[in-house]
Formats: C-alpha cells, sequence, structure tokens
C-alpha cells in the first residue's frame, strides 16, 4: 500500500470513530509505532486531524464562503479553467456548478460559437450577461453563501436538459469515496446533472485530493476526466491512474 493511500485510510478509521489510541492504529494496519507517528504528523500537519497524548481526534472540516474561496490557488484554478474551456467545441450545450473553479472558466468560453450555458451559479450568470452566449439558470432554492442555487426534481424539471459537458467542482476526492461536498443540496443538484450528461469533468486543484468531507456526489467510475493542477503528488497521479481514473494535468506556468 502507498504511503499516501495508507494515510487516507489512517484518516477515514480515525473519522469513523472520532478518537482513536496511536496503539489501536498500529494493530488496525498492522505497521510499527514509528511508522503511525509520522503518518499522523504528516495528517497533523494537513490539519486533519488534532493530537494529544497517545491518540488522535479527528477534525471536522469547514466549508469557507465562496467570497473567501475565490482567490484561494488562484493560479492553479485559472489554469484548470482554461484547460476545461479548451475541451468545449461551438454549438454544445454545457452545465457550470457553482465552484470557484468553474467560475473561472467564463473568460474563457466568450470566443465560442452557439453555446448554451446552463448554470446554478449566479456570479457564472452575470459575467455572461451580455455575451453571445445562451445562459440558462435552473431553478430552485438560492444559497446565500455560494450565491448558487440548489434544485430538485420537483423544483426544476432536469429531463428536459440535453447537457452534452458538465464542468463539476469538488471539495473532496478519493479513490473509495469518490467526489464530495459539503453541503446536501448542492450535492443533489451535482447528482442529477451528472445523472443526464453525455460527459462529466470534475474541475479541481490538488488540494482536494485523498480528501473526504461530508456528502458524497458521485463515485470516480461516473467521472469521465479529473482536470488538476501538475503539484498533484506523483504516488496520487499513480493511485488514481492505476485505478482507472483518467486525470488531465496542466501546468500553473502556461
Amino acid at each position: 500500500m502507498y504511503t499516501i493511500e495508507r494515510q487516507q485510510h489512517i484518516l477515514q478509521y480515525i473519522r469513523m470513530n472520532k478518537v482513536v489510541k496511536l496503539v489501536t492504529l498500529t494493530k488496525e494496519f498492522n505497521v510499527s509505532m514509528e511508522t503511525i507517528r509520522r503518518d499522523i504528523q504528516q495528517l497533523f500537519q494537513e490539519k486533519k486531524i488534532e493530537k494529544f497524548y497517545g491518540g488522535v481526534k479527528y477534525i471536522e472540516p469547514v466549508e469557507g464562503l465562496i467570497n473567501n474561496r475565490l482567490n484561494q490557488q488562484l493560479s492553479e484554478k485559472i489554469a484548470i479553467a482554461k484547460a476545461c474551456a479548451s475541451i468545449i467545441e461551438d454549438g454544445e450545450c454545457i452545465f457550470l456548478d457553482s465552484g470557484t473553479t468553474t467560475y473561472q472558466m467564463t473568460p474563457f468560453l466568450l470566443e465560442k460559437e452557439k453555446l448554451t450555458v446552463i448554470t446554478n451559479s449566479l456570479p457564472v450568470a452575470f459575467d455572461l450577461i451580455g455575451s453571445n452566449i445562451e445562459v440558462i439558470i435552473i431553478g430552485g432554492k438560492v444559497r446565500h453563501s455560494e450565491k448558487s442555487i440548489t434544485s430538485n426534481d420537483f423544483l426544476f424539471r432536469f429531463d428536459h436538459l440535453n447537457i452534452n459537458k458538465a464542468f463539476i467542482c469538488a471539495s473532496g476526492v478519493t479513490i473509495e469515496n469518490g467526489i464530495s461536498d459539503f453541503n446536501m443540496e448542492e450535492a443533489m443538484t451535482r447528482k442529477q446533472i451528472i445523472k443526464i450528461s453525455q460527459k462529466v469533468y470534475i474541475a479541481t486543484d490538488s488540494s482536494k485530493f485523498n480528501k473526504d468531507v461530508a456528502i458524497q456526489v458521485c463515485p470516480v467510475d461516473q467521472v469521465d476526466m479529473i482536470i488538476t493542477d501538475n503539484a498533484l503528488h506523483p504516488e496520487t497521479i499513480n493511485h488514481f491512474t492505476n485505478a482507472g481514473v483518467q486525470l488531465k494535468i496542466v501546468s500553473t506556468n502556461s
């Protein structure tokens, strides 16, 4: 088992049990105390757990407001967004979700011909007003913190949409638990879009890998490609490609 894979399993075990003794982890994963201490130190540095004498405690992740996240890993998000836009053909109907990475795609879409953008992101819709792009906003409840709209079948008829390509952001990406998000309503909207889209692309920076958050959006086998930046660790790249996941790694210097 790769080191990063073992650390992910350790984190999942701690998350399920909340508080765990180090000696329990050595028995559960059949490794030495020295190995466990190294793994725990890495997870501690990533601020995923708290340490106390002889044990560890899981830290529940907290979602930040969209305005606070817009400038985080900005160069990575722009590079990923540009790569996503390069996949889009004239005349297609695409979906852009409410994430901060997909929001960075809008400037790269303006030269596309006869493009239709379906979105639940109010910032995306506002950016495209006045362009030659046809914009469809899904109906539903406004989520103020994300400036997004979440919807269910009784609020919006998803089956009326014909989406060629969907671009979805993620707060967590693992082989074991797939694509995950903090908010149940946001996750349900993304599930509906993924279900009806011909192609699904996950647009997420490398910091979201090997991380699970509250709600699963979909397993990785429902995704056609994950587009991310070149800070992704080689072990993680091998871990995902060996599992059959197609990755597109983009340079932040281009």
